[in-house]
C-alpha cells in the first residue's frame, strides 16, 4: 500500500509516499568490497533522517548484509539483517502470482470481467465492473479510484486521527465501497494510474474463486512451498513478530512534525494491497523464485512480465501484473516492487534471470530516497 500516488517502479522512495542467508566465510571479504557503494547509500539514508536502514544483496559471491542506524530509538538497538518488517505493496506481487496460478489451473481467465466474479461490487459514479478485466486490475489500467485518495480515509489513516484509529478493522469490501463513491480516474484500458483498490478487488476475487481468504492461498501456494519462515499475512493482528525493530512516522505532516512509534497498527487498513510482513532474505527468495519460473508456468510468466508504461515522469519504468521493471542509469534492468506503509519503506528487485537481487527497508517514512540504494547495488 502506498501513502500517496508514488510511481511503483522497481524501487522508488517507498516509505515516502526466518533466518537470513549468510555468505560463506571465504566469500565475505570479496562480497563486502563489491557492495561498498550500497553500504554508503544506506548510510546516506540515515544521515538524511531515517532512524535505521537495512539492505541485503545476493549475487554470485553469496549474501551480503548492510545495516545503518537503529531499530529502536529508545534502546538504541541496532538494525539486524534478520529483522522482519511490514512490506506494504510488496504484497501485490504475491497476490498477482496467486491469480496467475488460478488462471494456469483453468479456474479463471485474466480477461474475465470483474463483474463475473464480484457482481455489483464495482458500480457507481461511472465505475462499471462489466467493462473492467482482471488483467486491468493487476496492471493498474482499470481506472478504478484509489481508496487512499479519499479524504475521509486519509484523515483516519494518514493524518493525526491515525492515533485514534490505528487499531480499527477494515474490510476490502468496505474500502471498495468507499472508492465507488468517487468517479473513476479514466475509462478502463485507456490510461494507467496506481490504485490500491485494484488489489483489494484482486484479493476478493481470490476468495470468491477458491472459497478461502487470499492470505490462506498466499500461504498455501507461496509461503509454505518456498519455506518463507519470516513471511506472514497478519490479518487483524496488530503486533510484529520477533525479531523486529520499531517503525516511526511523522504522520505525513512534514519533516519537522513529531515522530510517533507506529509499530502496532491494524494491517487490515491495507489488506491484499499491502498488509504482509517479511524480511530481506525471504523477499529475495520469493522474487528470485518468481523470476526463475518456479512459481508460474511459461505462459503466465510471459503475461506477468508484459508491461505497460507508467507515465512520462518515469519513462524508464513499466508495470506488468504485480511487478514493475526499471532501467537503471547503467542500462541494467531490475524487476520487483516497492512498498510503503506507516513507518516502513521497503523494496525488492532482481535481474530478470534472478541471479542478482536486493531487498531493503527503512523504518521511518519521512526522509531518504531508496532509489540511490538500488543504483549503488546494480550500477556501483
Amino acid at each position: 500500500m502506498s501513502v500517496r500516488k508514488a510511481l511503483p517502479a522497481a524501487v522508488v522512495a517507498a516509505a515516502l509516499a526466518a533466518t537470513a542467508f549468510t555468505a560463506p566465510a571465504t566469500a565475505g571479504e570479496r562480497t563486502g568490497e563489491r557492495h561498498r557503494a550500497t553500504q554508503a547509500a544506506i548510510d546516506d539514508l540515515v544521515r538524511a533522517g531515517v532512524p535505521g536502514a537495512l539492505a541485503q544483496a545476493q549475487d554470485r559471491d553469496g549474501t551480503w548484509n548492510g545495516t545503518a542506524g537503529v531499530a529502536d530509538r529508545t534502546t538504541g538497538r541496532p538494525r539486524l539483517p534478520q529483522d522482519r518488517y511490514r512490506v506494504g505493496s510488496i504484497t501485490k506481487p504475491f497476490v498477482a502470482t496467486v491469480l496467475l496460478q488460478l488462471q494456469a489451473e483453468g479456474r479463471l481467465d485474466l480477461d474475465d470481467s470483474v463483474e463475473r466474479w464480484l457482481p455489483g461490487v464495482v458500480r457507481g459514479n461511472g465505475h462499471d465492473g462489466r467493462r473492467i478485466t482482471l488483467r486491468q486490475v493487476l496492471n493498474h489500467t482499470s481506472g478504478v479510484y484509489d481508496i487512499t485518495s479519499d479524504a475521509g480515509f486519509r484523515k483516519k489513516v494518514f493524518g493525526p486521527d491515525f492515533l485514534q484509529h490505528r487499531y480499527d478493522t477494515w474490510t476490502p469490501r468496505q474500502m471498495v465501497a468507499t472508492a465507488m463513491t468517487h468517479r473513476p480516474d479514466f475509462a478502463s484500458g485507456t490510461d494507467w494510474n496506481y490504485s490500491n483498490t485494484n488489489y483489494l478487488l484482486a484479493g476478493m476475487v481470490i476468495e470468491k474463486v477458491t472459497g478461502r481468504p487470499y492470505g490462506k492461498e498466499v500461504e498455501r501456494r507461496i509461503i509454505k512451498p518456498l519455506k518463507l519462515r519470516a513471511t506472514s499475512v497478519p490479518g487483524a493482528d496488530v503486533t510484529m513478530p520477533k525479531p523486529s525493530g520499531r517503525a516511526y512516522s511523522r504522520l505525513f505532516a512534514g519533516p519537522d512534525a513529531e515522530i510517533h512509534d507506529v509499530t502496532e497498527m491494524s494491517p487490515t487498513v491495507a489488506g491484499p494491497a499491502g498488509e504482509m510482513i517479511s524480511n530481506s532474505a525471504d523477499l529475495q527468495r520469493f522474487v528470485r523464485a518468481l523470476m526463475r519460473g518456479r512459481l508460474l508456468p511459461p505462459r503466465e510468466m510471459k503475461e506477468m512480465t508484459a508491461t505497460v508504461p507508467v507515465g512520462e515522469e518515469v519513462p524508464s519504468a513499466r508495470y506488468g501484473l504485480g511487478v514493475s521493471v526499471q532501467e537503471l542509469s547503467c542500462g541494467k534492468e531490475v524487476w520487483g516492487h516497492s512498498g510503503g506503509i506507516h513507518g516502513s519503506g521497503s523494496g525488492v528487485v532482481a535481474t530478470r534471470d534472478g541471479r542478482h537481487s536486493l531487498a531493503l527497508n527503512v523504518n521511518g517514512d519521512w526522509a531518504g530516497d531508496t532509489q540511490q540504494v538500488v543504483e549503488a547495488e546494480f550500477c556501483g
